[in-house]
C-alpha cells in the first residue's frame, strides 16, 4: 500500500514527458500562425471600422473577418486535441440556413453569436494568449537545456575584467565562505538550475497548454444553451425511436402469434370438436383425429417457444450474451461463426445483452432469408465504451432499410438504445452490419 502511490504519482510524471514533445510543438507553431492570422484579423477589422461608413463595403470587411476569424479558431480547437486534450464541441455555424439566398445567409451570419466571439479571439486574444505562452515556455526551455550543457560551453566564454560571480555571491551570503573556484561554481549552479527546470518543464509547458484549451473552451466551443437544446433534441429523438422500436416488435409479435400459434390453436378446437363427434360413431376416426390434435398442440407449443427465444430465451438469463449467440448460431439453417472478444468474466445490463441478442438475431434471419449466402460471420467486441455487434454474410449484397421490415425497425431501435447502427452492402456483397450500443460508464 506504501508504494502504490508513490509508483502511480512516477507514472503520471513519465506520461506528462511522453507529452511534453506535442505540447512543446503547439505553442510554438501556434505563436506564428496566431501572428499571421492576428495580422489580418486586425487589419480587417480596421478596414471594417474606417469604412463602415459606406455600409456595403464595411459589410465585405465584416464578412471577411467573420470567416477568418472561424478559420483561425478551427486551427485552434484542431491542434488543441492533436495534443490530446479533450475534444471542444464545435459551435453551430447555421450553414443549412445560409443557403436558403442572401437575406437568410445575412441573417445566420450576423445573427449567429459565435462569428462575433470567434472575430474578439482572433482579433485580441490569440495574439494575447499565444504570445505570453510562447515567451514562457521558449524561455523555459531556453534555460532548462542552457544550464544542463553550460558545463560544455561556459569554458569557451572569456571572462576577462569579470568581478562578479553568482555562486561565489550566494555562497558568500548564505555561508560566509570564498569558492574555491567562482567559475567551477557558476557551472555547477547553472546545471542544478538546468535540472531544476528540466524537472518542472513538463508542469510548465502542460500548464500552458491547459490555458489556451480553457480560453478555446469558454470562447470557441458551443454555447451551453445549444449543447442543452441539442441533447434535449437528441434524447426525445431516441425517446421516439424507441417508441417505435417497441411498437414495431409488438405489431410482429402480434402478426407472428396470429399467423402461426393462434391459427394452430383455432384447428386443434375443429379437431377436438370433430373428435367428440366422431367418438362414438367411429372410435378410429376419432383417433386420428386425436393424434393430428396432439401434433397440433405441439407445434403450437414449439411456434410459442420460438417466439419467446426471440426476446429473452432463457440461456440468455443463465449464461449471458456469448452463449445465448452460440445457441442462435446452432439453431441457425445457415452457417453461422461466433467470435467474440469480449473479456472473460465480462457481465453486460440485462437489458442490454437483451437487445444486443434481438439486434444479433435480427441481423442473422435477414442475412438467412435474402441474402443467399452460404456463411454467415457474427462478431462481439467492446471498445472505448461501445458494445459492438458485427453481422457478415458472403450473400448476393443489395440489402437496405425499408419502412416496416426488419432493417428499419433495427435502426429504430439501436437509436432508441442512444447507438448507431451502419450497414454496408454492394451489389454481389458482402453485407456489413455494424451496431454499436454505448456501455454503462460503470
Amino acid at each position: 500500500m506504501t508504494t502504490a502511490a508513490p509508483a502511480s504519482r512516477s507514472r503520471s510524471y513519465w506520461r506528462l514527458w511522453a507529452g511534453a514533445p506535442k505540447d512543446l510543438l503547439f505553442l510554438i507553431v501556434g505563436f506564428p500562425i496566431a501572428v499571421v492570422l492576428f495580422s489580418v484579423s486586425i487589419g480587417l477589422f480596421s478596414a471594417a471600422a474606417g469604412t463602415i461608413a459606406t455600409f456595403f463595403l464595411g459589410l465585405v470587411f465584416l464578412v471577411a473577418l467573420f470567416y477568418v476569424a472561424r478559420f483561425s479558431g478551427t486551427i485552434e480547437l484542431n491542434l488543441l486535441e492533436w495534443t490530446g486534450r479533450p475534444t471542444i464541441r464545435r459551435p453551430d455555424w447555421r450553414d443549412g440556413e445560409s443557403r436558403g439566398g442572401f437575406w437568410p445567409w445575412v441573417k445566420s451570419l450576423f445573427g449567429n453569436g459565435h462569428y462575433w466571439l470567434y472575430s474578439v479571439w482572433s482579433t485580441f486574444v490569440s495574439f494575447i494568449v499565444s504570445l505570453v505562452s510562447f515567451v514562457i515556455a521558449v524561455t523555459w526551455t531556453s534555460l532548462a537545456l542552457g544550464g544542463l550543457t553550460s558545463w560544455i560551453w561556459l569554458g569557451f566564454i572569456p571572462n576577462d575584467g569579470q568581478d562578479f560571480f553568482l555562486s561565489a555571491w550566494l555562497t558568500e551570503t548564505l555561508f560566509g565562505l570564498s569558492p574555491v573556484d567562482p567559475r567551477v561554481g557558476d557551472m555547477i549552479l547553472q546545471f542544478v538550475l538546468g535540472v531544476l527546470f528540466a524537472a518542472l518543464l513538463p508542469f510548465v509547458l502542460r500548464g500552458l497548454t491547459w490555458m489556451h484549451w480553457g480560453v478555446a473552451r469558454g470562447m470557441l466551443g458551443s454555447f451551453r444553451a445549444a449543447e442543452l437544446e441539442q441533447e434535449v433534441a437528441t434524447l426525445t429523438e431516441s425517446r421516439s425511436a424507441a417508441v417505435a422500436a417497441e411498437g414495431t416488435a409488438l405489431r410482429r409479435l402480434e402478426r407472428d402469434i396470429h399467423d402461426g400459434p393462434q391459427q394452430r390453436l383455432v384447428r386443434l378446437q375443429m379437431d377436438l370438436a370433430a373428435a367428440e363427434r366422431q367418438l362414438e360413431a367411429d372410435p378410429d376416426a376419432a383417433r386420428r383425429l386425436l393424434e393430428e390434435a396432439r401434433q397440433q398442440s405441439k407445434d403450437a407449443l414449439e411456434e410459442l417457444r420460438a417466439l419467446s427465444r426471440g426476446f429473452a430465451p432463457p440461456i440468455l438469463l443463465d449464461r449471458g450474451l456469448v452463449a445465448a449467440l452460440e445457441s442462435l448460431a446452432v439453431r441457425s439453417a445457415v452457417t453461422v461463426r461466433v467470435v467474440s472478444s469480449l473479456p472473460e468474466g465480462t457481465t453486460l445490463p440485462t437489458e442490454l445483452e437483451r437487445n444486443a441478442y434481438f439486434i444479433a438475431a435480427e441481423g442473422i434471419t435477414n442475412a438467412v432469408k435474402h441474402s443467399g449466402g452460404s456463411a454467415i460471420d457474427l462478431r462481439v467486441d467492446a471498445a472505448d465504451g461501445t458494445l459492438v455487434i458485427t453481422v457478415t454474410d458472403d450473400g448476393r449484397g443489395g440489402a437496405a432499410p425499408v419502412d416496416g421490415h426488419g432493417l428499419s425497425g433495427l435502426q429504430e431501435r439501436v437509436r432508441g438504445l442512444g447507438g448507431t447502427l451502419d450497414l454496408s452492402s454492394p451489389a454481389g456483397g458482402p453485407t456489413v452490419l455494424i451496431a454499436r450500443l454505448p456501455l454503462p460508464a460503470a
